[in-house]
């Protein structure tokens, strides 16, 4: 380990002195193009500054000159003669300003060493069009033009300084120029020498090259550049430098101590390399745990979006209270609950797998979901707990078995049936605390064809239900004291809300635990049944022959309901086609062709909803499983069938089928 920091801290030596360095390297090329910039910045504005003076200075014989077109080239020569940095200069009139001269230019230019006048008003040249011409005029003031080779006057590379010409009375009459060859400009960029391969660039206001090379000709390796503004013109002045001419030298002393740590690197390997070893194995054994950590940690996760997690359980009912918790011993456990309410009526259940860890929790999430599959479409405790039990049986390679209690509470009416295969019996809470009866039927998985009976009870405004496993009656202390169901019931005498309850309960719990580690998985479902009165309902029953000459009876059966409950008659005409399709559906499929078979419609008259129930005992057949019907294609696209589901689906609030002692039961509703 010493070995291993001393060798990091002489590599973050050599990193600090190569970043020091190099910084310092930087900062030295810095102010060296800096420099020179500024230098050569001073001496392009001298030039710049002469060719501006040269047309200002000229401003009043051009102005003085306007009425005398024939005078106006001597205006141009003065330009060129009296500054040596001129190579061509022009006086041109607005078009149309001297209606004997509609375009006038005369342009006088450098050649050879005298000086030369020519005329740039011809069509080839076409001189109010050039930027040198439109700009100042469009401006109002001095303007330095983009690089531009002037062919038909100078016939050089050159930029331009132009300024407007007002007359006495203050009409734009006249552009007068001074002409600068970029050729010394390009002398004197070539002449900054920072670096041996470094080069400088001009660049005009609309990023055009003046001076420098040709983009083609710009190397690719990696550069530093810097830049600097050159007033008035709009020019953009750089100096651009190859990394490698900057960091050329502290590169090659780099790569030379980089060998001798890389050298240096090397015997440490050699000396480390048994430690390597063992610390790879720890590594790796590491990463193993915290790999079945993290996937523990998933699989608690993932267990705990199995079970309902809204507390209060309905908050937008006022006739339930309800909570329920689970708390795991490990990471993940084999404790479960669940509920869930379809028509009226709720359906839960609580469990606890033998064993723990990851085994009870795959058996936990397969109990969870036959609970849901099996009570989708059944509403006997008894046949569910069958079910569950066939399925668990014929899988049961490990011979694990689940105590499970499950119940089903009429919302309506306080009648609960239950069945319990092994479980800790519920407490029931009404004026007193006592355990509700429960036959001793064996837990879940144990083996097939196992016969489970089915209980029932009436539950009462303000009656209570606590279910729960044996993780809280055998809760452990540090003296390996059981919590026991004496503590549980005196927790219990006080009342409060169903969360209150399971809060207490946990709170005592652990008040009695202390520092103890938890030893089992811990789950409550605590129920309170908060329905004053139930509704008063009425029964009335139609049975029919399989016969579809009998179907007609049905609206005068709809009628005489619809005159009991006071109904409209498009409420009365939409119910009867509801229930018209449903039993017709039944008459004409479920029996086989020249059997005689029975319909029996029963209506259950509530106060604010109406029931049917049709059962037969034909074929086996869920309407609800059909697909919906594809009312948006074409009657030729559409699928044969659907449609008569599809009016009862749209007609109804709720339509729900199950298979009952070989009979189908389709339970319609609709709310008033």
């Amino acid at each position: 380990m010493l070995i291993i920091v001393a060798a990091l801290t002489l590599e973050a030596t050599s990193l600090i002195q190569y970043y020091f360095s190099r910084r310092g390297i930087r900062e030295e090329a810095v102010m060296r193009a800096e420099s020179q910039l500024e230098t050569t910045r001073i001496q392009i504005m001298d030039v710049v500054d002469q060719a501006e003076a040269a047309v200002r200075n000229s401003v009043w014989i051009a102005r003085w000159c306007l009425g005398v077109p024939d005078s106006l080239q001597v205006v141009a020569r003065r330009v060129v003669e009296d500054n040596p940095v001129v190579v061509g200069s022009t006086l041109a009139l607005i078009p149309g300003y001297n209606k004997e001269h509609p375009l006038f230019s005369p342009y006088a230019c450098r050649e050879g060493d005298g000086i030369v006048i020519k005329s740039l008003a011809t069509p080839e040249y076409n001189y109010p069009a050039q930027e040198w011409f439109t700009e100042p005029v469009r401006l109002g003031e001095g303007y330095w033009s983009e690089p531009y080779i002037d062919e038909g006057g100078g016939d050089i590379l050159m930029t331009t300084y132009s300024v407007p010409i007002q007359d006495y009375g203050g009409q734009t009459a006249a552009v007068l120029t001074a002409d600068i060859s970029l050729e010394w400009l390009s002398q004197l960029v070539n002449s900054m020498q920072v670096y041996e391969n470094a080069y400088g660039v001009i660049l005009s206001r609309q990023g055009k090259v003046m001076v420098g090379p040709e983009a083609t000709q710009a190397p690719r390796e990696k550069v530093q550049e810097y830049s600097t503004r050159v007033e008035r013109t709009g020019w953009t002045m750089s100096i651009v430098i190859p990394e490698k001419e900057i960091y050329g030298d502290i590169r090659r002393i780099a790569l030379l101590v980089t060998i001798l740590q890389l050298l240096g690197i090397g015997m440490l390997i050699l000396i480390l390399r048994a430690t390597a070893r063992n610390q790879l194995k720890y590594k790796q054994i590491n990463e193993k745990k915290e790999r079945m950590e993290s996937e523990l940690q998933i699989g608690r996760s993932i267990q705990m979006s199995m079970i309902p997690h809204i507390s209060p359980a309905f908050p937008e009912r006022t006739d339930l209270d309800m909570a329920a918790s689970l708390t795991p011993a490990k990471e993940v456990g084999g404790d479960l609950f669940d509920f869930y309410i379809r028509d009226e009526k709720l359906f839960f259940c609580i469990g606890d797998v033998s064993g723990k860890g990851v085994p009870a929790s795959l058996v936990m999430a397969v109990t969870r979901s036959l609970f849901r599959t099996v009570s989708a479409h059944e509403t006997s405790p008894q046949r569910i707990v069958t079910a569950m039990n066939e399925s668990m049986a014929d899988m049961n390679e490990s011979n694990m078995f689940v105590t499970f209690f499950i119940g089903i509470l009429d919302m309506e009416t306080g009648h609960l049936r239950y069945c319990n295969a092994g479980h800790n019996a519920p407490l029931i809470l009404t004026d007193h605390i006592q355990s509700l009866a429960c036959e001793p039927n064996l837990p879940l998985g144990i083996m097939p064809g196992m016969a489970f009976r089915e209980q029932e009870t009436d539950l009462a405004y303000d009656d209570a239900l606590f279910l729960y496993t044996d993780g809280l009656t055998e809760a452990e202390n540090i003296r390996h004291e059981l919590y026991g169901e004496q503590r549980m019931e005196e927790v219990l005498v006080t009342r409060r809300s169903a969360q209150g309850h399971l809060e207490a309960m946990q709170q005592a719990v652990a008040a009695f635990v202390g520092g103890a580690p938890q030893s089992d998985d811990l789950t409550m479902l605590f129920i309170h049944y908060l329905n004053e009165a139930p509704p008063e309902v009425a029964e009335r029953h139609l049975i029919l022959h399989n016969d579809i000459r009998q179907i007609p009876q049905l609206a005068e059966f709809m009628e005489t309901i619809a005159s009991e409950m006071k109904m409209e008659q498009s409420l009365i005409m939409s119910l009867n086609l509801a229930l018209e399709e449903a039993v017709t559906n039944v008459v004409l499929y479920a029996y086989p062709e020249g059997a005689d078979g029975l319909v029996d419609v029963e209506a259950i008259l509530g106060k604010d909803k109406l029931t049917f129930i049709v059962t037969d005992s034909g074929a086996p057949f869920d309407p609800t499983g059909v697909p919906e019907a594809d009312i948006s294609s074409g009657v030729e696209d559409r699928l044969i069938g659907g449609l008569g589901i599809h009016l009862v689906r749209t007609i109804m609030d709720s339509v729900h089928y199950e298979r009952q002692d070989g009979k189908n039961v389709l339970t319609l509703v609709k709310n008033l």
